[in-house]
């Protein structure tokens, strides 16, 4: 028997023994009624265990005793489809019966977190919790890299109502919402200033996730502290703003200011210091290196 890799383990992930799920599978791949003999050999199953296994698998539905005219039991399994229909229609109660009772049980927040994420599937996989999570306004900073794989959940989130605001660093004309691309910087020069492919999701001016992508590394935070999560807000809605702004101007004067202006030049003189922050969880030893002297000049915005 022939099994796609992982799906005993996602079998196990729905609550299926690691013996209940080879049992299954075999009898799916037998198409046709087996013995619990036959399903030991076919499956891996310990002899000594297989009518246990059986029992349990009958007993959820997942397979049927079938009598022979000689009356030897024997077992099928319910479709794969119907399965999968069954377990989601569980699923969804039982997580429907959890939504209603968990938010009563829990009290106040009394401390706002601020945790550190490594690696690219956990962060955005915290990035899709703040996605998911959005019932009001959803903010997105990202990069084609990442926006793709968040793309259905978005999609989602528009679709039930929610405002999405999106800054991103590539023309993607499949973004709903209200989508705007980063094009006073090419994305080559705003990576190289960063370092990183800085991300930012924000839900309901509620939670937050920031964080850096280099290749295939990530390091970042999720945050439910209004102070974080203020500041993730407004760098997106002023980002975005300073686009409108440039728009509205003769390309070329804005690439020479944005090029040859020294208080712009210095502001953006610590190249890689997001990607350093975000990688060392902002430690005291990593800090912007640029030029320090001289302050802004008189009746002139830094």
């Amino acid at each position: 028997m022939t099994v796609p890799d992982g799906v005993v383990a996602q079998l196990q992930e729905l609550g299926m023994s690691m013996y209940e799920a080879k049992a299954y599978l075999a009898l799916v791949a037998a198409g046709e009624p087996l013995n619990g003999y036959e399903v030991a050999k076919r499956s891996g199953v310990p002899r000594s265990t297989v009518y246990e296994t059986l029992g349990k698998l009958t007993a959820s539905g997942a397979t049927y005793e079938v009598r022979t005219h000689d009356d030897t039991v024997t077992y099928l399994p319910l479709p794969p489809a119907s399965l999968i229909d069954r377990l989601g229609r569980r699923y969804e109660s039982t997580l429907g019966a959890l939504r209603a009772a968990l938010p009563s049980i829990a009290p106040p927040a009394r401390v706002h977190l601020i945790h550190n994420l490594t690696g690219r599937e956990p962060l955005l996989e915290r990035a899709g919790d703040v996605v998911s999570g959005a019932r009001h306004d959803l903010f997105l900073s990202t990069w084609p890299q990442e926006g793709t794989e968040l793309a259905g959940l978005v999609r989602d989130a528009d679709a039930r109502g929610v405002a999405v605001t999106t800054l991103t660093y590539g023309d993607d004309e499949d973004l709903p919402g209200h989508a705007y691309e980063h094009t006073l910087s090419p994305p080559a020069v705003v990576l190289e200033n960063l370092g990183c492919r800085l991300f930012v999701a924000v839900a309901d001016r509620r939670e937050c996730v920031i964080g850096g992508f280099v290749d295939s590394d990530a390091w970042g935070i999720f945050s439910d502290n209004p102070a974080v999560v203020l500041v993730a807000v407004e760098y997106v809605r002023h980002d975005i703003a300073m686009q409108l702004v440039a728009a509205r101007f003769p390309a070329d004067e804005v690439a020479s200011f944005w090029s040859t202006d020294d208080d712009i030049t210095r502001l953006r003189s610590d190249h890689g210091f997001a990607a350093s922050a975000l990688r060392a969880g902002g430690t005291e030893g990593d800090r912007p290196t640029g030029p320090r002297r001289g302050g802004r000049r008189r009746g002139r915005s830094a």
